[in-house]
Formats: C-alpha cells, structure tokens, sequence
C-alpha cells in the first residue's frame, strides 16, 4: 500500500520513467526503425548509451521505484514452456458449428474442407444457431474444454490442433 501512496504525487514523473523505458528497451532491441533515416549498429548504441544517461540524470527515486515495481510484478510470471497448461493434450475434437452461419466464416469452411482429414480424431457437428466452437475430448471422449473460434484463422485452427489434439497410435 506504500509503494502506491508514493506513487500519487510522482505520476508525471513515473508516466515519463516508463514511457522512456518502454522506447528504450524497443531502441536496444533495434524494433524503432525510420525509413527515412538509416542508423548504423554503432550509432543505435550511442543513442542508447546516451539515452540511459539522460533517465539516470533524471532519476530522482522513479527509476528506482519502477525497477521495485517491475520486479514485484514478475515475481509471478512463468515461461510459457513451463506453464502446465501448455502440456495438455486431448484425445479429439469437435468443431460445433450452425450450418446456416458457415457462409460469415470462410476460413472455418476452409478448414473443413481441406484440413480436417488430417486429424482422425476430429468431427464436425452441426447444431442450429450455435456459434463455431472447438470441443476439446478427453480419453473417454467426454467434452473437457470448449474454446470460441470465431475469428480464428485456419492457421491457428491447424496449429492449435496440432499442438493439443494427441496423434493417434498407429496399431
């Protein structure tokens, strides 16, 4: 509660602290670029080196507290590699769609047609007036998460079945 006391009279200054840090971190990371004005590796660097001198001389106790609070704030943050979440697999899918309502989503109607033989475990399913929806199964093939795909792309539905939908064992 103290830290964002102290923040209440300091907002100017920590808008300007983080607003200097986000262009710095996008000029270290080379993703500022002007089509006008081509700068060399070196000179980026310079400008960067002389950028971080200009906050530090500018520093009055923000940059300090804006490292205190990004370092509170990635205290809970995990890699996505490393996130569970991101190891569940399904045993099939279900694409639940409204026959009537395919012509406003060309790319799911694309899928249909052209990628969805690639999966063995994947079925579509029409039902009135639903919208388009995968239905993620587990190994009973019980209904296990439901996902809207409204705007997917057919590329997103062919690499998000890639990634969770468990091949199926050749026997």
């Amino acid at each position: 509660m103290t830290v964002v006391s102290s923040l209440l009279p300091k907002r100017l200054g920590l808008h300007f602290a983080l607003t200097a840090i986000l262009l710095l971190s996008m000029l270290k990371t080379k993703s500022i670029s002007s089509p006008t004005h081509n700068t060399t590796l070196a000179a980026r660097d310079t400008l960067y080196s002389e950028a971080v001198t200009k906050l530090m001389e500018f520093n009055d106790g923000y940059l300090t507290l804006l490292l205190e609070l990004v370092s509170d704030c990635l205290k809970c943050c995990t890699e996505d590699s490393d996130d569970s979440i991101s190891k569940i697999t399904y045993s099939g899918a279900i694409l639940e769609v409204c026959m009537r309502k395919l012509v406003f989503y060309p790319e799911i109607v694309g899928f249909i047609e052209e990628e969805k033989d690639q999966f063995p475990t994947f079925k579509v399913q029409y039902l009135f007036n639903s919208p388009p929806k995968l239905i993620m199964l587990d190994d009973e093939g019980q209904p296990k998460e439901t996902i809207r795909i409204d705007n997917w792309k057919r590329e997103h539905m062919l690499q998000y079945l890639r990634e969770k939908v468990k091949p199926t064992s050749a026997s």
